[in-house]
């Protein structure tokens, strides 16, 4: 993981930090008046959500009576996560923690009954999407969203892409969004990347009826190679929200299974979307 993103960084920081604190039989409150500061910073450190500052760390070392190895480790791991990645130079996407997450996952499974996930969406398509959520965005924002979009796919192209996993409503294939050869090259790329192996994807039939989550979006990413655990990530119009209590994942986790046996097969999904390819041809 020596090339982790800064957000990952961040959270196994955190995660270092809770260990040596609960380690000592401190709890928050005991460290704020330490470092002079208010729990809710400790806390916000401890989940990755506040970016950590070399002099605080410094500090809660000392704290928290680290020997010199560890020390450096821990300001090794926050000068990492203080680095910025690719993504921040888009000021307006305000989904610096997602795409960090997304750039390390080891597994992605996207579950959407409104659009084409991301991650597999061709230009024309996020151009569309982007205009019909926000259709007063600003022109150059609305360009840099697209570019970024893009560049996030190169995560499926690379040379250790994580396992991805898309189940898709219906809905998502039958709504039109523009013209039938906007909906006809976006069916072929969904396609094409299924043919290759880099996604798979389970279409949950209108039939199936009422789905298991009242969610519309949901991700569950996870990451191998360290003790990260996985996180849910649910889109919002207004706020996003991150999830990683263990009851929280465990729930979100038992909603993919189900999701998964009331979906299509994999085999079966390709040729649903086959057939709904050439319906559009036709039109």
């Amino acid at each position: 993981m020596a090339d982790a993103s800064p957000t990952v960084r961040q959270r196994q920081l955190g995660m270092r930090l809770r260990q040596l604190r609960t380690g000592l039989g401190l709890n928050v409150e005991d460290v704020a008046e330490k470092l002079m500061c208010s729990a809710a910073k400790i806390s916000r450190l401890e989940t990755g959500a506040r970016r950590p500052i070399l002099r605080d760390i410094r500090d809660l070392c000392g704290i928290y009576q680290v020997d010199e190895a560890t020390a450096a480790e821990l300001m090794t791991l926050t000068r990492e996560a203080r680095e910025q990645g690719w993504w921040t130079r888009y000021e307006d996407l305000n989904l610096t923690p997602y795409i960090g997450l997304e750039q390390d996952a080891s597994s992605i499974t996207h579950y959407s009954m409104c659009y084409v996930p991301a991650l597999l969406q061709t230009e024309e398509y996020a151009r569309a999407i982007i205009k019909s959520v926000l259709p007063r965005i600003d022109p150059q924002v609305h360009q840099q969203r697209i570019e970024a979009r893009l560049r996030r796919q190169s995560r499926l192209a690379g040379d250790n892409p994580p396992r991805y996993r898309v189940l898709l409503d219906e809905a998502v294939l039958r709504r039109p969004l523009g013209h039938p050869a906007l909906m006809t090259a976006q069916l072929e790329k969904i396609l094409k990347l299924a043919d290759v192996g880099r996604v798979t994807v389970q279409v949950l039939p209108l039939e199936t009826g009422a789905c298991v989550t009242a969610d519309s979006m949901f991700v569950f990413l996870e990451f191998s190679g360290h003790t990260l655990p996985p996180v849910v990530y649910v889109e919002g119009l207004v706020s996003d929200h991150y999830y990683e209590r263990d009851a929280d994942i465990a729930r979100y986790r038992e909603a993919v299974e189900y999701l998964r046996d009331a979906a299509l097969s994999p085999r079966d999904s390709v040729q649903f979307m086959t057939a709904v390819h050439k319906d559009y041809v036709s039109k």
